[in-house]
């Protein structure tokens, strides 16, 4: 495979970008903080587009899809979205087991404010449906919307050549959002430089106190997750070649989920380098916009460690394997419910305070957590969903997706 410098320049281009907005943060916080608005511009045109971006790609996938290949890669995306998870979560589960995150860790226990109470079958419904079709507009609804597009998508398929229109709609619209990424990513060295140099001076500060533990096994285990598993599963979906294909590609992927905290935002970079990857058309249009709502490694990984966390300083047996099932499940529902955006971990933290029956006084511990583990968490959501839809061609198609 001959070099080409052209390949690697856009990668290049965000990692500099990156590491003089660190480097300015770090010497001149009140820049930094002033650079942070920035950065804003960026995401906000990031987060606008994305919810066309999910609706139109999906709805766009399923209103074309059809017959006994579209079923093969629903079942499996399925298959791969729960073997990632499964294991993320065991690893990370051994992990809490030898090395427990609260130990010698006294955090005073603060109520925080009175919330309503809301059962568990409510946040599950609230979390895949809305109330009111207004609602289908906002990023902190995006399985919502992904219900809603998977609907729109059936029917049009269901109705055949009466919807031809809708179909030629759906996927005009779809090529129309892709190019504004495009242009939108123009803007991606400066706006993520800009937000970095916000984020050092701010992240440095949080990770201070009681949660050193919990930052160096998270911390460390993720990335030796990215670099292990990632790599195991890109050679299974393409030999070496698929290794080599993978990691020449995920850096701006990497970089942007880094930036952003959200692995919403990294989609129009995770279609582009999807597609550099040999992902075909119809499965990374597929497999990319619900595995960025359904499939989280890093938050079901983060989910474990929260669960561990809050049954270590509440003196809770942490043990038996009726314990680690649970906690396996949950961390896979976690992982499953968590907005794909900046912060949104607040349904998964209310889900293992209900289901787990812990003190409502650990709420604002288990938030602590996920800022401290978000980026990096964020990352693994982002990058893994580009090694399982590279899998996905290969079980697919029956060929390396590279």
């Amino acid at each position: 495979m001959k070099f080409s410098f052209r390949n690697y320049a856009f990668p290049l281009i965000l990692l500099s970008s990156i590491i003089i907005g660190s480097v300015i943060g770090y010497n001149n916080e009140g820049v930094g903080i002033a650079l942070k608005p920035i950065g804003d511009f960026f995401l906000n045109l990031l987060f606008v587009v994305v919810v066309p971006l999910v609706f139109f790609s999906v709805a766009s996938s399923f209103a074309n899809g059809g017959g006994e290949k579209f079923g093969k890669i629903m079942r499996n995306m399925s298959g791969v979205f729960l073997f990632t998870g499964i294991i993320a979560a065991i690893i990370m589960l051994v992990v809490m087991k030898v090395y427990p995150p609260a130990h010698g860790v006294h955090i005073p226990i603060v109520k925080p404010d009175a919330t309503d109470k809301v059962s568990v079958a409510e946040q599950i419904v609230n979390t895949f449906t809305v109330n009111d079709f207004s609602g289908l507009f906002s990023r902190s609804n995006m399985l919502a919307i992904i219900v809603f597009a998977v609907l729109v998508g059936l029917a049009t398929n269901k109705a055949g050549d009466k919807a031809d229109i809708v179909k030629k709609l759906l996927s005009s619209a779809n090529v129309v959002i892709m190019n504004m990424v495009n242009y939108i990513m123009y803007l991606a060295p400066v706006g993520l430089g800009a937000y970095f140099a916000y984020l050092v001076p701010t992240y440095g500060k949080e990770l201070l106190g009681s949660y050193e533990r919990v930052f160096v096994l998270y911390y460390v285990t993720a990335i030796l997750f990215y670099f292990i598993v990632y790599s195991i599963i890109a050679y299974m979906a393409g030999g070496s070649y698929g290794f080599k294909i993978y990691w020449k590609n995920v850096l701006p992927s990497t970089l942007t989920s880094l930036g952003t905290c959200s692995s919403a935002a990294t989609i129009p970079t995770n279609f582009e380098s999807a597609e550099k990857m040999g992902v075909s058309k119809n499965i990374r249009e597929t497999v990319i916009p619900l595995a960025s709502a359904l499939h989280k490694d890093g938050s079901v990984m983060g989910g474990v460690v929260k669960i561990a966390f809050a049954f270590g300083v509440f003196g809770m047996n942490f043990s038996g394997l009726n314990i680690y099932l649970v906690t396996i499940g949950i961390a896979l529902l976690v992982g499953m419910v968590m907005g794909a955006i900046p912060n949104g971990g607040m349904i998964g933290e209310m889900l293992i305070l209900s289901l787990f029956g812990l003190p409502v006084e650990s709420l604002p511990i288990l938030a602590a957590i996920s800022t401290i583990i978000d980026p990096p968490a964020t990352m693994l959501n982002a990058t893994g969903d580009l090694s399982v839809s590279m899998l996905v061609e290969r079980l697919t198609n029956g060929k390396k997706a590279a």
